[in-house]
């Protein structure tokens, strides 16, 4: 079995595939303090949890956009899993080209994106990622990854209003009855929500003009079901997309591992 690991800055995502099949998945808080061992008894019980003895793993992929957590995950996965990870690099295969200024710049998790998007859903494609910030990724008809858009992201956005407004009180993200709130929460909740579904809307049809048009449309992270239901833009809903892309990239590069 093959364990995917993408660490993000709010969650860690966990996978585990038999073959092309994800048979298990996980979604954890990502917590800098914490040490390898401490991660390690964690992903120990989560396994135990599905019937998965440690042994049956035999293949660790790992992609990180929070450098201290790499080295920390590295140490957890050879001592208790006795596997030593395959890590995305700037420099690594991934089949697809990065046609940025600056393609090291692009994050692994946007990158993985892409490619599990291509995967499941061919090019040209639009992949959505609602997470700390809002990502716009573009995948042209031949596959490889055009350039991305970042957004701020609506949890990010809703705790800097309500830092720098203490007047208006922290709401539950849910989707509003009406665009024209009648009171502060609904009013909260609809500037959110249909704010950010606009958002989408606006850059979507920007992507489209630029790629040329018939771009599949994407969403993926933990608000995704939250925004797509208000659009029409969003075509599909994945709520693991780095997970199917770190796979491949696993896939690509096992014979030099």
């Amino acid at each position: 079995m093959l364990l995917s690991i993408d660490i993000g800055s709010t969650n860690i995502k966990l996978g585990l595939f038999e073959g092309e099949k994800m048979c298990c998945r996980w979604r954890i808080l990502t917590d800098r303090s914490r040490l390898a061992d401490e991660y390690g008894v964690l992903a120990l019980n989560l396994f135990a949890t599905e019937g998965i003895a440690p042994a049956q793993i035999d293949g660790v992929v790992l992609s990180s956009v929070v450098p201290v957590l790499t080295q920390v995950f590295e140490e957890m996965s050879e001592r208790y899993l006795d596997c030593k990870p395959l890590v995305l690099s700037p420099d690594a295969e991934i089949g697809m080209k990065i046609n940025t200024d600056i393609p090291a710049e692009v994050g692994s998790d946007l990158v993985m994106n892409a490619l599990g998007a291509r995967y499941l859903h061919g090019a040209p494609v639009i992949v959505i990622g609602f997470g700390t910030a809002t990502t716009f990724v573009a995948v042209s008809a031949e596959g490889n990854l055009e350039g991305v858009a970042i957004a701020p992201g609506i949890i990010t956005s809703g705790d800097s209003l309500f830092r720098a407004t203490s007047s208006l009180p922290q709401v539950a993200l849910a989707h509003p009855g009406h665009a024209i709130g009648k009171n502060t929460i609904q009013s909260l909740q609809a500037g959110f929500i249909f704010g950010f579904a606009g958002l989408v809307e606006g850059l979507v049809a920007r992507f489209q003009a630029e790629l040329g048009g018939g771009a599949k449309v994407v969403a993926t992270g933990g608000l995704a079901k939250l925004i797509a239901p208000e659009t029409k833009v969003i075509q599909a809903v994945e709520d693991e997309l780095p997970l199917f892309g770190l796979r491949l990239f696993y896939e690509m590069n096992r014979q030099r591992q």
